[in-house]
């Protein structure tokens, strides 16, 4: 029998699909929780082929495959029962069918893919972000003395927390949304390519960098070492599945990270980081807003996929030379337009949680943390981050356009005000509401599919 026949044959030994709660599976067993075990066929299942004992345990049943089988008569049998058995009644499930198969495009499904990724970091992108601000907040009223006190570097080692294993996380995410039965290694590459150690290693003459890349350096390699992961399971024998696979995809990944993908994605970000402060910085004016546009429009896709931290020695280089930066002012405006087109949501939407979800970002939102607005609310609705995109272009073209300056780092949002350079601090609300404005404008203008409760 083929895994598939294996598959089908326990669905109909254990009372069919409407009998199973879930599936899953260890290295060598086949985990099931049923509605009625009573409609379980323990001894035929026994006697199944494949099968090589069974176990209930802890209210589950639990069919033992082996290693490597395990895996593949698993994926088998969840797409027999389907992602819907937990619905009861059949015209939930027909409701809820008939909205899958509308929203199933390319475009909104990889949308939800990389909302997925995040979504379960947004309460920790809330706590440390919250401690950053009043953190960079008090550096900022009592300046040095107290940046270089115990507690500020205690309260910043909290604030940097969830930051500074990042790439770790989003990869065992990424691993799981992208359908690896191997999660954790999607944090051995997000951790590869975060390492310090990468600065010992010299390719074709340059020193590699921790980190280059951003997030959407790990994304990519943790796509592809699902891919290479998919491939190894369709040839490689069961009784070597177990050490063959893992050793063949991290391989393959590292090597394929390290002299293309990481280099490509770190090239891309320095390119388009260096063109736009240089055009900003403009002495024409057209130029200046036309890239105070842009940069603002596009900063929220820097920003979901990491790529924006690339941009921090060009603010550190335009700081030591001009004495300010034009270019964070500008940035920021992605935040408040988030902000804008989430008001625009929460005053639109008739669904509960997705009126929670916004209530709740939107504190840490006018503060500069955008993460929990972005991965939360606006880019799972797909439109109103287009909305925010837009509205961000129009507060990007005031600041430019009125040369705001920021003479330090570390604080976005409203708090950014206590840093803009030239007693500028005026225009910069200005731009701020114009941001918060154009957001919650495109976003109305745009609207978006209010999702069922």
């Amino acid at each position: 029998m083929t895994n598939q026949e294996i598959a089908k044959r326990l669905v109909e030994l254990v009372g069919g699909k409407e009998n199973i709660k879930s599936a899953t599976n260890c290295m060598t067993r086949c985990r099931l929780e049923l509605n009625d075990y009573s409609k379980a066929d323990i001894v035929a299942i026994k006697k199944s082929e494949g099968a090589l004992g069974v176990v209930e345990n802890k209210g589950q049943l639990q069919v033992i495959y082996g290693p490597g089988k395990v895996n593949k008569v698993t994926e088998e049998l969840k797409k027999l029962i389907g992602k819907n058995v937990l619905l009861g009644e059949e015209a939930v499930r027909e409701t809820k069918a008939k909205l899958k198969e509308k929203n199933d495009t390319k475009f909104k499904n990889a949308l939800k893919k990389i909302g997925n990724i995040f979504i379960p970091l947004i309460p920790l992108f809330v706590a440390s972000g919250l401690v950053l601000a009043v953190n960079n907040i008090a550096g900022v009223y009592f300046g040095d003395v107290y940046k270089s006190t115990t507690s500020a570097l205690i309260i910043g080692l909290i604030g940097n927390g969830v930051f500074s294993i990042l790439s770790i996380l989003v990869g065992v995410n990424a691993a799981k949304e992208f359908g690896s039965q191997m999660p954790m290694m999607g944090g051995v590459l997000g951790g590869i390519l975060s390492s310090a150690s990468l600065a010992k290693i010299t390719l074709f003459g340059v020193a590699l960098t921790p980190g280059r890349g951003g997030i959407i350096s790990v994304i990519l390699v943790v796509l592809l070492a699902c891919y290479v992961e998919k491939i190894c399971r369709s040839f490689v024998p069961d009784v070597l599945d177990l050490f063959v696979t893992p050793l063949v995809t991290l391989t393959v990944s590292v090597l394929a990270a390290l002299f293309i993908l990481q280099p490509a994605g770190g090239f891309i970000s320095d390119s388009i980081g260096l063109l736009v402060a240089q055009t900003i910085a403009s002495d024409n004016m057209i130029v200046s807003v036309i890239s105070g546009t842009i940069s603002g429009a596009l900063f929220l896709p820097l920003v979901m996929t990491g790529m924006h931290q690339a941009l921090t020695p060009i603010h550190a280089d335009l700081i030591a030379n001009v004495g300010f930066t034009v270019l964070l002012p500008i940035l920021a405006t992605a935040g408040m337009a988030q902000v804008g087109a989430t008001i625009a949501v929460l005053r639109t939407t008739k669904n509960e949680r997705l009126k929670k979800m916004a209530k709740n970002g939107l504190i840490p939102g006018f503060l500069g943390i955008g993460e929990p607005l972005i991965y939360g609310v606006t880019l799972p609705l797909g439109r109103p981050f287009l909305g925010a995109c837009l509205g961000a272009g129009v507060g990007g073209a005031v600041m430019a356009f009125f040369k705001v300056g920021a003479v330090a780092l570390g604080v976005s949002g409203l708090p950014l005000a206590l840093l803009i350079a030239d007693g500028k601090m005026l225009v910069f609300l200005v731009g701020v509401l114009t941001s918060y404005i154009a957001g919650y404008f495109f976003t109305k203008m745009l609207g978006f599919e209010d999702p069922v409760e």
